[in-house]
């Protein structure tokens, strides 16, 4: 092979400095064989060298067997080669996945290998050159080039200690290394029902990185459709846009906003965890020229590992996110902070709610399971987010029933806010479900009818189970005498009834309805409700 500075100036070739990335052509028969079969075959071989990979042979296209090639829908991205497209190489029952790829509209730092089409080291079984084997693979003996993101890297990134943190040293590390970086933008998706993902934006001169939050009905919209993220995100590789002169290519809206703000160069790349979730990465520079090859390598050779480092902090943003969902805000906290073994928690005192919907299994047997789960999502809209929204903690959804707490700091607190809330809520509830109703009337849908008991006690809050399937809950009398008090709303038709205990919270604001025996409890409990109006 002719040496490489004697090949710089040849058209083959783009040597750059700091970050190298070279194509020199190779006089020899290069040849690969796959599963006894020739797959490429070529006098015309082009080598890539660049820093710090191994280097690779490049068919052109007219030498490659495509016979032996399908095409499928994988790509990968270079802010400097362009999009890369994917084949599995494929004899008789035998195939290589994502073994063969080509730069087919490649960016002008790689024009060079245009219809040409590279392999897998390891995927191909024997290489050969002029018919000798090559038995191992080539390596680049060029001297690597220092490059300031590595050490960044390697000593200083790994104590951010959020998402935000991170893209605030990593915008940091690049301007302080002279990289002409203007705004740097990370969105990384998320596992919550509410939202797709989180955006965090550095832009110079700010003071601090910017955070918000998308919501999953941003995908249906015609904004993200036409926006760079789309493409990113549905696998399509990454785009490169360099927004100086009167050619510039201005097929995504957000590039003539950019270049109002006097943008000159965009990249958006994915970032992709180890999952294979696709994330994004976007720079945009506003000085001439924009980002060089050397500063886009130096950003390419530590993407792999910053992208590990994003998904440890978006693993524990999606675990705390997930506990919150299904544990409720103080659970998925209590777990977080290590209470995970069976028998972890603690004693509180507490406001418990607790509601069940009348009639649920007529409702759940004459309509239609899509209808059903509508009712019953419409239900705890009502219910569960009436308690969220007067500060209280829904513990769990038990078939049609909410469980839920107020918890109280001091138990013997006479007239604890608390509890103030939880009737604050269950009065909301009730208005919330007559408004549904009034709908349902107007529409022949059946109405929702209910039963809420409010009680006020000790509680055990923390693990119980086996110790392969926990659930942290609360157990205690309680909890049984709640439940005892929302089954008695059926007998007295009210929906409402509240414990003496809780109406000595909440003086002179609930009327009595005498002694009742319930169920499973000794001696007779008085029972509130509250006045009509």
């Amino acid at each position: 092979m002719q040496d490489v500075d004697t090949l710089a100036e040849r058209p083959t070739a783009r040597a750059h400095e700091g970050y190298r990335l070279s194509l020199v052509s190779d006089p020899r028969r290069i040849r690969a064989e796959f599963q006894g079969e020739t797959v490429a075959d070529s006098s015309r071989v082009l080598v890539m060298h660049e820093t710090r990979l191994a280097p690779v042979f490049y068919f052109p296209r007219e030498d490659v067997r495509m016979d032996f090639l399908v095409k499928n829908d994988h790509h990968t991205h270079c802010p400097f080669k362009g999009n890369a497209s994917y084949w599995t190489i494929r004899v008789g029952d035998n195939s290589a996945k994502n073994a063969a790829w080509s730069y087919e509209t490649p960016y002008d730092e790689s024009s060079s290998v245009k219809e040409y089409i590279a392999f897998d080291w390891q995927a191909i079984d024997k290489w050969s050159a002029d018919d000798t084997e090559i038995t191992e693979q080539p390596r680049d003996k060029s001297k690597a080039i220092e490059n300031p993101l590595v050490n960044w890297l390697v000593h200083d990134a790994w104590i951010s200690k959020s998402s935000r943190d991170l893209v605030t040293q990593f915008s940091d590390a690049m301007t302080t290394a002279g990289f002409p970086l203007w705004r740097l933008r990370l969105l990384v998706r998320t596992l919550n029902p509410l939202l797709f993902a989180i955006v965090y934006t550095w832009q110079r001169d700010d003071d601090e990185v910017s955070e918000f939050e998308i919501s999953h009905e941003i995908l249906h919209g015609e904004q993200y459709r036409n926006s760079p993220f789309a493409m990113v995100i549905n696998g399509e590789g990454g785009v490169r846009r360099r927004l100086e002169g009167p050619n510039a290519q201005l097929d995504f809206p957000i590039l003539e906003e950019l270049i109002e703000e006097g943008a000159t160069d965009y990249i958006a790349m994915p970032l992709k965890f180890s999952d294979g979730q696709l994330n994004i990465l976007t720079l945009v520079s506003d000085q001439p020229g924009g980002f060089s090859t050397e500063q886009l390598g130096q950003i390419y050779e530590i993407l792999p590992t910053l992208s590990r480092l994003f998904e440890s902090h978006a693993l524990r943003l999606s675990s705390a996110t997930l506990l919150r969902t299904y544990l409720g805000s103080g659970a998925g906290q209590r777990v977080m902070d290590g209470l995970v073994k069976r028998g972890d928690g603690e004693d509180i005192h507490a406001a418990l709610w607790i509601t069940d919907l009348r009639d649920s299994t007529l409702l759940a047997a004459s309509n239609s399971r899509e209808d059903y789960l509508s009712l019953l999502n419409r239900y705890f809209d009502s219910m569960a987010g009436a308690v969220l929204d007067h500060g209280g903690e829904v513990l769990k959804y038990i078939g049609d029933s909410v469980l839920a707490i107020f918890a109280i700091d001091d138990p013997d607190e006479e007239e604890p806010e608390a509890c103030a809330r939880a009737l604050a809520a269950a009065e909301e509830a009730s208005r919330q479900i007559d408004a549904v109703n009034k709908e349902h009337a107007a529409d022949g849908v059946p109405l929702l009818k209910f039963g809420i008991g409010l009680h006020r006690g000790d509680l055990t809050y923390g693990n119980i189970g086996t110790t392969k399937r926990l659930d942290f809950t609360v157990i205690g009398s309680a909890v049984n005498e709640v439940a005892r008090i929302e089954s008695l709303t059926k007998t007295l038709n009210r929906q409402i009834l509240i414990s003496s205990d809780f109406s000595e919270s909440v003086p002179d604001t609930l009327e009595s309805l005498g002694h009742h025996t319930l169920r499973g409890v000794t001696g007779e409990r008085e029972i509130f409700g509250i006045p009509a109006a």
